[in-house]
């Protein structure tokens, strides 16, 4: 009963539309009081769950995202994108996505991704003869590389998520392989509908050009360097790298390249705290339903069920994959990567699996559903961005999932994929 309450209230909270973080919150109490504990115990948990010395790099990650966003660094990757890949076929799409890899590599956030390339491109396409439905849909899918691609503060989310037990350094590593075939699979997808669209390609500026363009963006670049090299070496943790990293975005931006003003310095400030005290109150209150979820042993009961219906790997991480993309489409993603890892981790590690790659793999899953009605957040802005409808972006958008569906599958089947290059890193 104590079990029932508790998804009951949630869902109730979900459905009527109150922010996932408080129903989560009333539906941990409603259960706390049910079961006959002291109310003081949801906020013991709740607090229990932000006490922890990494999760103080967040609002690092995401003030340098912020700078970079607006700080003009965004614009730089653009260019280098479009010297480097614009020449190809259905060229203006190419370098979104380009610039997405390097853009979501230093911000870390989807939505940060879209709001400054979506704004940048976008337009542009539309001028160019691309169907906007085209243009907000290789904004939006492309966008998502940014969670896989390090550094990102979702990593952080899912190590404190898992018990602490995960280190942070291997899964940015782990991310680097997966979020570049992502990409690459949404660059084949983009190039076919551009050759039967014919789309134009952009006309070759030559190296000079590209040389020009790569001293500029590369700057830029090195923030991402600072972060997830600082960690790697050893020479910072996690939270002195993003300290080290956000510092180094406003230097940047203010005294060398001299685009950061002081309105974008206070947007990107405010921006910085609105999204931090967000993810913080979601990790909070996750932490007291989490307790309740190990206590009702929802965690084996959920092993027990997959386990019954076939003991065969690959067919209950299908299983574990399409259950994951079904909650993904109704709920954000940090509120699920908190509920479900401590769920579906167990059951992967069971089965064999390291616990890096299904990280890995529950960060790809997850991103897909921030394109997906009815809560794909990047869908919205992306549409938003774009001024079109969602009905319309949903039409054409089929080719990208199936591309970013192929990236999950083989990173959920092929270990090497996301263990390769933290197994060159940590023998």
């Amino acid at each position: 009963m104590g079990l029932a309450l508790l998804l009951g209230v949630f869902g109730v909270g979900v459905v009527i539309g109150m922010p996932v973080a408080f129903a989560m919150g009333i539906a941990a109490a409603s259960a706390f009081w049910y079961e006959g504990f002291p109310m003081l115990i949801t906020f013991q948990r709740a607090t229990a769950g932000v006490s922890v010395f990494s999760l103080l790099a967040i609002p690092f990650f995401v003030f340098a995202g912020e700078i970079m966003l607006h700080g003009g660094i965004a614009i730089r990757l653009v260019r280098l994108a479009s010297a480097l890949v614009g020449h190809f076929k259905g060229g203006l799409a190419m370098v979104n996505i380009f610039s997405s890899m390097l853009f979501g590599g230093i911000s870390g956030s989807a939505i940060a991704d879209i709001s400054a390339l979506g704004s940048l491109l976008i337009p542009v396409m539309k001028e160019r003869g691309y169907r906007p439905d085209y243009a907000v849909n290789v904004t939006v899918t492309s966008s998502i590389a940014g969670i896989v691609i390090p550094p990102s503060h979702n990593m952080i989310i899912f190590a404190v998520a898992a018990g602490g037990g995960i280190s942070v350094s291997k899964l940015f590593m782990a991310g680097v392989m997966p979020g570049i075939l992502m990409c690459v699979c949404l660059a084949i997808a983009a190039y076919a509908l551009a050759v039967k669209h014919n789309y134009p390609a952009e006309p070759f500026p030559g190296w000079r050009a590209v040389g020009r363009a790569s001293a500029d963006a590369i700057p830029g670049l090195v923030t991402a360097v600072i972060i997830v090299g600082g960690t790697l070496s050893g020479i910072f943790t996690v939270t002195e790298s993003g300290a080290f990293g956000a510092l180094y975005a406003v230097f940047l931006c203010r005294f060398y390249y001299r685009s950061l003003t002081l309105e974008g310095f206070l947007i990107s400030v405010k921006g910085a705290v609105r999204t931090t005290s967000m993810v913080m109150i979601l990790i909070a209150f996750a932490s007291s339903f989490a307790y309740l979820l190990a206590l009702y042993q929802v965690p084996s009961q959920l092993s027990d069920l997959l386990v019954s219906i076939s003991d065969n790997p690959i067919i209950i991480l299908l299983m574990i994959n399409v259950i994951l993309l079904i909650l993904g489409m109704i709920m954000d993603m940090a509120a699920l990567i908190l509920i479900c890892t401590p769920i579906f981790l167990p059951i992967a590690k069971g089965l064999g699996m390291d616990p890096t790659q299904f990280g890995i793999m529950l960060l790809v899953n997850l991103g897909l559903g921030l394109c997906t009605p009815p809560v794909g957040s990047c869908l919205f802005v992306g549409c938003a961005v774009g001024k079109i409808k969602i009905e319309e972006a949903l039409k054409t958008i089929w080719p990208f999932y199936l591309a970013i569906l192929a990236a999950l599958i083989l990173v959920t089947y092929v270990p090497q994929v996301s263990l390769w290059l933290p197994g060159l890193l940590y023998p």
